[in-house]
């Protein structure tokens, strides 16, 4: 087992109406005026941002909006936020949506607080930062983790970089978690989400490392009831205890527990961040079903013990191929693509992917392969 450092900052109001509390919670970081993030209209026609609005009012908190986040963060409206804090001097950023707009605010709270360094500058590694205003999100969609993970990802439209950077400055100061507010989540926001969250802990768990036991228990359990749990919420869309579990689910992949000991390194989000920054439109939970079983037969002999204890305790298989398969199944069954080409990525894209991954064919992902420019295009290449 490797070193690790346990912290998990990050404090979570789970349950029904926690979101009422709203006002009061803000009003402990002394905070005259919020900035309140998210997507689309949705939260104004369910009545939350209403009731976020009152909450707020009446604790007499200062607020302003901005909406318009898309399904892959964009650069130039973390920049337009980040402006605007320092126009209207905010001093508190309030997500409300899933992992998007819990991205987007991320970036726009630390890009307000270290006013001097360009903020994509810290998605490229060229800078560290220093602070983040205090921020905190309201869930409503169970899939990205990042209510309590250290990662945020965004996506440069003008050159279709997506990129992700960790910091603990990316830690949410609290989260609330309403299962009720994903009750409306659309069947393929479902399943998207389904993958996602498993995703987050294969990763972890297929990352380089020994004697983990205590952490592949947790990680192995996660990921069998996280299948199990998003064939219930497709069945029965209202079903509070199976969205409250893939709520929690979906915290836990992503907070580092699955990972502890390991030295965790992710491949498959790396792949599939080339593809949603090409085609925005790709939603990050398919694009990782699309890509997942060509890297896990590509790789999966370079760890076969491990890919074992994977067979038998998710799909109680000996055979590792026929689990993969029997995920590849799984995906397919609740609606995800299983090839780029259903997500209609044209072939002649492929290698500028795989080019990108690569910086030009100068470095490599690591894992329990290493893995070069050839790897990458012949993994998108069986991917297709």
């Amino acid at each position: 087992m490797d070193n690790f450092l346990y912290s998990i900052p990050t404090k979570v109001y789970f349950g029904r109406d926690e979101e009422l509390k709203i006002g009061k919670l803000i009003k402990e970081y002394h905070a005259h005026k919020v900035l309140i993030h998210f997507g689309s209209n949705r939260i104004k026609k369910t009545g939350l941002l209403g009731r976020v609005e009152k909450a707020l009012k009446q604790e007499k908190i200062k607020y302003i909006e901005l909406g318009g986040v898309t399904a892959n963060p964009m650069l130039s409206l973390v920049r337009k936020g980040i402006t605007l804090c320092q126009k209207e001097k905010v001093g508190f950023v309030l997500a409300i949506g899933g992992g998007s707009v819990l991205d987007s605010a991320k970036a726009i709270a630390i890009g307000a607080a270290n006013p001097k360094v360009d903020v994509w500058k810290f998605s490229c590694g060229k800078a560290t930062p220093k602070a983040s205003l205090p921020k905190a999100a309201i869930l409503t969609i169970s899939a990205a983790g990042s209510e309590m993970s250290n990662s945020a990802v965004i996506t440069d439209e003008k050159t279709k970089e997506k990129r992700g950077f960790n910091s603990p400055f990316n830690q949410m100061d609290f989260s609330i978690e309403n299962p009720d507010l994903t009750l409306t989540v659309t069947p393929y926001q479902t399943a998207c989400g389904a993958v996602d969250i498993a995703m987050h802990t294969m990763e972890r768990y297929f990352s380089p490392g020994k004697h983990t036991e205590i952490t592949d228990a947790f990680a192995l359990a996660l990921i069998k009831t996280t299948n199990e749990l998003g064939l219930k919420c497709l069945k029965n869309p209202n079903d509070y205890d199976a969205r409250a579990n893939m709520m929690w689910a979906s915290s836990l992949a992503h907070n580092g527990l699955t990972g502890f000991g390991r030295n965790v390194i992710f491949v498959v989000h790396p792949f599939e961040h080339q593809v949603s920054g090409l085609y925005p439109e790709v939603a990050h939970g398919a694009g990782l079903a699309a890509l997942w079983a060509s890297w896990a037969r590509y790789t999966y002999k370079y760890d076969l013990k491990r890919w074992q204890l994977f067979a038998k305790t998710v799909w109680d298989t000996t055979d590792v191929l026929k689990a993969i398969k029997k995920q590849e199944d799984y995906y397919h069954k609740i609606g995800m693509p299983i090839s780029l080409r259903e997500l209609k990525v044209k072939k002649s894209d492929l290698n500028k992917m795989a080019l990108r991954l690569s910086n030009n064919k100068t470095s490599f992902l690591a894992g329990v392969k290493k893995l070069k420019y050839e790897d990458m295009l012949k993994i998108y290449q069986m991917a297709w």
